[in-house]
Parts: structure tokens; sequence; C-alpha cells
């Protein structure tokens, strides 16, 4: 990992620095509404690469998304994506779309959640942030894996990168920290099977004020744990709040940082990198 990355590193920066890594790939981030840290992601790698396809369940504000990094970016290719992870057969649907590009598929970026709040199930009868965060993207995964694996060769390695909790800041919200937790064995299992062919990354962007925390259900629960103040304002006594550009740096890092070799899933940006 680059010495010149800190804290505040911006993703925008990140990018810049891997700008022959991108250059050429073709990145689909799942998330990636505005005010996120996946449009954040998308419209850092979309200034490099050959093409970005960003997901999202609502069509409306998917398109907002792709319009915003039209605009700040005019030569951007940018692909839209209708995609529910809280629907395996939406999931199925999405999955079979994406094998039908004629492009091949470099990196896949995990960035969706689900809304925290009271207990909620899918239309396949899961638990919300299950579903959202770990089995859709599980099975997304799994449908595309040879698609990615196509794209390997002698000098590239396909990736595919997760998001993880920091236990400290996250153990209150069971459900999503066992969805995320799913996810850090995932990766590991990912690189494992792959035997190399695919390179499988889960990682923690920091306590970051996103649109997610602005929803009601969500700010409510971040409120009762301390995360929010009493006016769902970050808690800078707490803890140290990344803007969303900081907090995308660690995705995009994890997705291009060519020093990376898959063989450990560090939290990024942080005094010190956790290994398995």
């Amino acid at each position: 990992m680059s010495s010149k990355f800190s804290f505040h590193t911006t993703a925008e920066e990140v990018a810049t620095e891997f700008a022959r890594e991108i250059s050429g790939k073709n990145v689909l981030v799942t998330g990636t509404s505005l005010n996120g840290i996946g449009f954040e992601t998308a419209r850092a790698i979309a200034k490099h690469a050959n093409l970005v396809i960003i997901t999202g369940y609502n069509e409306e504000r998917l398109k907002l998304s792709g319009d915003a990094i039209k605009k700040d970016i005019p030569n951007a290719n940018i692909r839209r994506l209708i995609l529910d992870l809280s629907s395996l057969a939406a999931v199925r649907t999405a999955a079979a779309e994406v094998n039908r590009y004629p492009e091949p598929l470099h990196v896949l970026i995990h960035n969706a959640a689900a809304t925290q709040g009271p207990l909620k199930v899918t239309v396949d009868n899961l638990e919300s942030q299950m579903a959202t965060a770990h089995i859709g993207p599980f099975l997304l995964t799994k449908l595309l894996t040879p698609k990615l694996l196509a794209s390997a060769s002698t000098t590239y390695t396909p990736r595919v990168v997760l998001k993880r909790p920091d236990p400290a800041k996250y153990h209150h919200f069971e459900a999503y920290y066992q969805a995320k937790s799913a996810n850090v064995l995932t990766a590991i299992e990912l690189s494992k099977r792959s035997g190399g062919k695919i390179n499988a990354y889960s990682l923690h962007p920091g306590v970051i004020f996103t649109n997610l925390a602005q929803k009601e259900e969500s700010k409510n629960e971040m409120i009762k744990f301390g995360l929010l103040d009493e006016k769902g304002q970050p808690n800078n006594e707490r803890y140290e709040w990344k803007t969303i550009p900081e907090g995308a740096a660690t995705t995009v890092t994890a997705a291009f940082d060519p020093t990376l070799n898959g063989a450990y899933f560090p939290l990024f940006f942080r005094e010190r990198e956790f290994k398995p």
C-alpha cells in the first residue's frame, strides 16, 4: 500500500495514483446512491476505467447517480443496472444481464447495505440485513465468478471487494454485524477456493455519515448507541469520522492497489493492519 496514503486520503487521490491499473478495466459497484460510499467509489473510478456499472433497486435514484457522474466526468462510460439484493430472484435476473454483456468483468465491489432498524424480512423470508449485505452479494458473486475468471490473464487477477465492520463500533447492531462478519469469511474462503485466480478483500472504510445514517430508522439506532448525538449529527467526541470521499478511498485501494496480493484482508488507513 502506498506510503502516500493517510486517514484523510480521498478516493479521487487513490484513483489518480492507480490510474494505470484502473485504465481499461470494467468495474461493477453495488449500492451507488448519491451521498454514499458506493457513488463516490464509482465516480472516482469512472475517470479512468473503461466501464463502470452502477447498481441500485430504485431506477430513478440510479439515474440521478449516473447523471451526476456524467456531469462531473462527461467522458465516463457508465452503465446502469437494476439490482435488488434483498430478492434472490432479482439478483439472478441482474447477474444474467451482466453475464450477457460483451465486455469482461474485472472488479466486483460490494457496497450496498440495508437500513438499520426494526426487524424486517424479505420476499424470501430472510432477515433484511443478512439478505442485503451478505446473501444477495454472495449469490451475485457466485453467479458472476465465471465472468470474473474469464478476465484473468498472466498479468492481471480479478478482484472482489466486500466491506466489513469494526467490532468496536458496530457490535450493537447485531444483524448488521453478523452479515458483515459473513462477508469477512466469504472473502477469505473465496480467495482460498479460487486458488489465487481471484483476489478477494474485506475492508472497513471507517465511520462515515452517509445517506444510510440519515434515514430515520438508522438514525434512531445510531443515536441510541452513541454513534450520532441527540440531534442526529456525528458524535465527534467518541469517534473520528471520515468524509465520504475518504471512506471510498479504502474501497478503491482494495480494488486496484497492485501491491496487494490477496494474502491478507487489511483495515486500511488506520494505525495498523489486521491479518486473519
